[in-house]
């Protein structure tokens, strides 16, 4: 007998994005697990439903990879790169849409959405010039021999991306992998699926055969499917530290590549000497940009000797955030709350809340995501804001009377992404520089990622594996390299090797 609940479920409207599907050779493939609701961050509202895909649908595109890679393997490098001169063409046609895109399943505002785009268009241009950058090598070694290095793809790689950044993240490695010819499964985070979705579109409207790159969607099973094939020869993981751990130890157990990207809780030293508007923009600007969602974000400030008035334009800056208009809400209800647990209990721990995001309610987005910009000083070094990665835009202030004061606050965070230091000395700069654990230095700069052609990647807790998952350091993981040793003349001497 049906119920009031079984009527409901069938009359109410579908959301809007309907049923995400998997892009698999090719073709969009409905999902063969249960599904899950994708909620709009700033309304709530939900807009799509995702499957939770199981190990069979990534056997499928294993197998539809299979029988891809030996075509684009064979396809001269110079060939491969141009589906991604057009696909780089494609995405700056579709900037307005790919941007509303992530506005609507991430939260964005939509500075940060077309930013996101841009940075996209960015790192496939990279790829576009790794024929100049991917050489191989001849030398004459001894007389009448001579030895030749060459790169070869790995075979089917996979890639795992957070919910952070749809667009960006997935394209740190999608253009290298695919123009250094490999064949690519993508796993985005079933929170924001959709973006994913046209990024398959616009690369087969380029030209890439079909199986060279897939999308399965789905959350641990499918993750952990792609850790254990045996047909996927490298895995790239984005996200959280616990869980780049797991993916790391998993892969490397099945003798996989893997390069696993973790947490972070990065560090700006404001020394007594910094200019005062340019540091408190920038530590405001990196503190709140994406909400505080990148783990690139100021989570710390060490305030170094009197910087009363630093920290004063600091608040001034951040209480200028207007959410729902320049500060976009965070992933869901669940981030929220935990956010704001984080900001009361340092509050009873003794910290003094000098700007207090909590409670903040958007008008006519009643239901939408938002943490207000937070700024909290009096942090002590032992408290879980300065620890943990919060992931929002909240901004924990810890005092330290000197440098080297600072630098052991920072040395004691067991992650290593990223620090800065704001001074207007360059041996202070240096000094920093020098003694800093983290992988990624900022000089007056808030934000300090590298831009192409310089990798990204940090140290410690932040990133398990070798090298960058950017820029040139990216291509000895996509890549292995043959070396050939001939010898033609007969007159040559003979020796030890021969």
């Amino acid at each position: 007998m049906a119920t009031t609940l079984d009527y409901a479920l069938k009359t109410q409207a579908p959301p809007r994005h309907g049923l995400v599907r998997n892009f698999i050779g090719g073709d969009w493939v409905p999902g063969d697990g249960p599904t899950i609701d994708v909620h709009a961050p700033a309304t709530g509202e939900v807009i799509a439903r995702t499957p939770l895909s199981t190990a069979a649908a990534v056997d499928a595109a294993v197998l539809a990879a299979q029988r891809a890679l030996p075509g684009w393997t064979a396809t001269p490098i110079k060939e491969r790169v141009q589906v991604l001169f057009r696909y780089r063409t494609l995405l700056e046609q579709h900037i307005g849409e790919l941007s509303a895109l992530i506005v609507e399943e991430h939260g964005k505002v939509e500075n940060e959405a077309r930013a996101e785009i841009l940075k996209a268009i960015e790192l496939t241009e990279f790829a576009c010039a790794l024929p100049q950058l991917a050489t191989g090598e001849v030398l004459e070694v001894s007389r009448g021999v001579e030895c030749r290095t060459e790169r070869h793809p790995v075979g089917i790689v996979a890639s795992i991306v957070p919910f952070n950044f749809p667009s960006m993240v997935p394209h740190w490695t999608i253009p290298n992998a695919l123009a250094l010819g490999n064949c690519m499964i993508l796993k985005p985070s079933e929170l924001v699926p959709l973006s994913a979705g046209r990024i398959a579109e616009l690369l087969a409207e380029a030209g890439l055969p079909p199986g060279v790159f897939s999308v399965v969607h789905g959350s641990h099973e499918a993750a952990g499917a792609l850790c254990d094939h045996p047909g996927i020869a490298a895995i790239t993981f984005v996200g959280s530290t616990s869980v780049a751990k797991a993916v790391y130890r998993r892969g490397t157990q099945n003798l996989k590549r893997v390069l696993a990207l973790g947490g972070a809780k990065n560090h700006l030293i404001v020394m007594p000497d910094a200019e005062p508007e340019m540091t408190s923009s920038n530590v405001a600007a990196s503190m709140s940009g994406c909400s505080g969602q990148r783990c690139m974000a100021a989570s710390v400030m060490v305030a170094v000797g009197e910087t009363n008035a630093i920290v004063a334009r600091v608040v001034e800056h951040a209480r200028a955030l207007v959410a729902g208009e320049t500060l976009g809400p965070v992933i869901s209800r669940d981030a929220k709350e935990r956010i704001e647990r984080y900001i009361t209990e340092a509050e009873e721990a003794g910290a003094r809340v000098l700007l207090d995001g909590r409670g903040v309610e958007v008008a006519g987005h009643e239901g939408g995501f938002y943490v207000g910009a937070t700024v909290l000083d009096g942090v002590t070094a032992d408290m879980r804001i300065a620890r943990d990665e919060v992931f929002g835009p909240v901004l924990a202030i810890v005092r330290a009377p000197d440098l080297d004061g600072a630098l052991e606050i920072e040395a004691a965070s067991p992650f290593g992404n990223a620090a800065a230091v704001f001074t207007e000395r360059g041996s202070t700069a240096r000094y920093v520089t020098e003694r800093a654990t983290a992988g990624m230095i900022g000089i007056n700069v808030g934000v300090p990622v590298p831009r192409e052609p310089f990798g990204f990647g940090g140290w410690g807790d932040s990133s398990f594996g070798v090298g960058d998952i950017t820029g040139r350091g990216s291509i000895e993981f996509w890549t292995r390299t043959k070396k050939t040793t001939t010898k033609w003349n007969r007159d040559a001497g003979t020796n030890w090797m021969s």
